[in-house]
């Protein structure tokens, strides 16, 4: 049964005006600001974003269910229809006057993901899909690009809000996929990555940690522009699974591979570290 087009149309519209509310207050000293954790930030952009998001839908499609980063909803797949919203991807970036930041926005039924829309309002880009039926920045269709080796690609990744505890877990696959890439870049928003992989900008992105306002939509982007899409241990990706790995499908196993052997060897070395603890735990006693 086709879609009804005013799920299309509404994710649009909620992303774009999303866009003009951040862009009202960007870079400028009135946006009050608060912490959610040690550097994780929300502002009252966020939260005024979400709400108008929240009116709209709830206006529009009573029956339908809602997930959203600030004000939450349903954590599990329900039945039926579920918007899946971010309303200020890349609040850090928002904060500090880097224009870097969207809204994103996913329509998923039953847990698939079947429209997405994201806005980039600092450079007025708007991509969209729809499942089945291909992806589009404002209007015209999204392709993967053609990179065949880590080599000559250019990789993107994030870091959790926790990376202060996991220092050496993140940076050393950072590092590893330096060691083998053309470039690694870390802007600051995966629904942005996502969309840059979608768009051949980027050739891969990787990244722990994620919740499903960050991908729902860009993965949808991903896939409809003829990527490839897993968790980072080769596994289904879902927008709920936590992690994603996205690429053109040419580099795709040449990135398993790389977070593989290092997960590998990092397992190997705190197995040792236990051992030789256990040892002098033996010595001391």
């Amino acid at each position: 049964m086709p879609l009804d087009p005013r799920f299309l149309s509404t994710a649009i519209e909620v992303v774009v005006q999303a866009g003009s509310l951040q862009m009202a207050h960007f870079g400028k000293n009135d946006v009050r600001i608060d912490k959610k954790g040690t550097i994780d930030l929300v502002t009252e952009v966020d939260m005024a974003v979400e709400r108008m998001f929240r009116k709209l839908i709830a206006e529009r499609f009573p029956d339908h269910q809602v997930l959203a980063e600030e004000l939450g909803g349903s954590a599990g797949v329900p039945q039926g229809p579920c918007w899946v919203f971010d309303p200020l991807d890349g609040t850090t970036n928002y904060v500090h006057g880097l224009p870097i930041f969207c809204a994103s926005l996913a329509l998923e039924i039953d847990g698939v993901p079947e429209v997405g829309a994201v806005f980039d309002p600092t450079r007025q880009e708007l991509f969209t899909a729809e499942r089945g039926r291909g992806a589009s920045l404002n209007g015209r269709p999204l392709g993967v690009s053609s990179t065949e080796s880590l080599v000559d690609a250019v990789l993107v990744t994030g870091f959790p809000y926790d990376v202060h505890e996991r220092v050496d877990e993140f940076v050393g696959l950072f590092a590893a996929f330096v060691g083998q890439a053309r470039a690694v870049r870390r802007l600051g928003s995966a629904a942005i990555d996502l969309c840059y992989v979608a768009a051949g900008r980027m050739d891969g992105f990787w990244e722990t940690d994620l919740k499903p306002w960050d991908v729902a939509a860009g993965a949808l982007i991903v896939s409809e522009s003829g990527g490839r899409m897993t968790r980072t241990d080769a596994g289904p990706f879902a927008s709920r699974s936590g992690d994603v790995l996205a690429t053109n499908g040419r580099l795709h196993d040449q990135m398993l591979e790389v977070i593989r052997s290092f997960r590998a060897r990092r397992s190997a070395v705190s197995s040792r570290r236990s051992a030789v603890d256990s040892q002098q735990s033996a010595v001391d006693s």
